[in-house]
């Protein structure tokens, strides 16, 4: 806490180290429980694998460990300020501060403090660090352990512009291999031009999607021409990747902040229906953070009062707020993207809810 020194009190350092100490100590414990329980959920499948200890470390873990660290944040940061303020409390320690002159929200500061070192880090991670763990997570998660779940999507009919329209029968996001593909190219409403191919597959070299036993058809006017490519292969770019016929649900954690900006401007065009995935996504990242601010409010009112029980009554109570919070918000992200709630009221509704739940306890907090 070397960089404080001079601008905060000696008391503001002793907060903040004990919030901060205890949250990192408090989540360590965590993740390691969780990453045993992971390991022997998955042993199996790392055996299957084929991988070495070094090869399930760096495409797997490397990548869930950041996942459970975020994850887990709000509930330990909650917990982390429970447990010291109530043994502060429990220990006298409170009492003669507050009664040393020093005002109730001046005692708040190093909370703050704290909450926005941890609000930082998770907005840091939220946009720059998880969308490549999860990226790492989830492939390994997609070819190892759902292995026997359905990989191919059916049915598909996109709009790639105002003028082109696509239909694949069937997509294989294992093979990046798909059935029956159609081109339409409209000038207004009169076709131009039609691409049938049987296969369509993407190149990840060329960057390119090739297209398989194909016939192209131009239309102008009442002239018509006819190009035939069977037992051909032709490259052509089309503005859609694999990605776009995904059929695992996590495949949009795996989106940079800006690949996620970019594919929502390109869904108010295609109309998939995921764009309420796309927007919660983008949401959850920028406001899920302030849960550092709104969990600390409410874990200082809570337990700064010396109760008959000791530390493990302001604890319990604690525990069941957080798990309260994690589960409200599993809650409005299954109604923004099953139900069709908006996004941003989705995201912001726990935060909102909790944020009130806070300012009363506070005014009932002791002064």
């Amino acid at each position: 806490m070397g960089f404080l020194k001079g601008k905060v009190k000696i008391i503001d350092q002793y907060i903040i180290g004990k919030y901060l100490g205890t949250f990192v100590y408090t989540l360590a414990i965590f993740v390691i429980i969780i990453v045993v329980f992971d390991l022997s959920e998955k042993m199996d499948d790392f055996m299957k694998s084929g991988l070495s200890f070094w090869g399930v470390l760096t495409k797997y873990y490397a990548g869930s460990i950041p996942f459970y660290v975020n994850m887990l944040s709000p509930l330990i940061n909650f917990i982390a300020v429970i447990f010291f303020t109530a043994k502060m409390a429990d220990q006298t320690e409170i009492v003669p501060i507050l009664s040393g002159g020093v005002s109730f929200n001046r005692f708040l500061f190093p909370y703050f403090v704290s909450a926005t070192v941890i609000f930082s880090a998770n907005l840091v991670s939220n946009l720059y660090i998880l969308p490549y763990t999860n990226t790492l997570k989830n492939s390994f998660e997609n070819t190892y352990v759902k292995r026997n779940d359905p990989s191919t999507k059916s049915n598909i009919h996109m709009k790639l512009d105002n003028k082109t329209y696509i239909y694949i029968e069937s997509f294989d996001n294992k093979t990046n291999y798909g059935y029956r593909f159609t081109l339409d190219n409209f000038n207004g409403d009169v076709m131009v031009k039609k691409i049938v191919a049987d296969n369509i597959k993407w190149d990840s070299l060329k960057r390119k999607w090739q297209l398989s036993n194909y016939s192209i058809r131009k239309i102008d006017g009442l002239k018509e021409s006819m190009i035939y490519g069977s037992g051909k292969v032709k490259d052509t770019i089309l503005d859609m990747r694999p990605d776009d016929f995904s059929a695992y649900d996590n495949v949009v954690q795996n989106l940079s902040t800006k690949e996620l900006s970019e594919k929502i401007q390109k869904e108010k065009i295609r109309g998939t229906g995921i764009m309420n995935d796309l927007e919660f996504e983008k949401f959850k990242r920028y406001l899920h953070p302030l849960s550092a601010y709104i969990l600390t409010l409410i874990g200082v009112a809570l337990s700064s009062r010396k109760v008959r029980g000791g530390v493990g009554v302001s604890l319990g109570i604690g525990i069941f707020i957080s798990f309260a919070y994690i589960v409200f918000n599993q809650f409005t992200q299954m109604f923004s993207t099953k139900g069709g709630f908006p996004p941003f009221i989705a995201v912001l509704l726990p935060t909102i809810v909790f944020g009130t739940l806070g300012i009363y306890l506070l005014r009932k907090a002791p002064k």
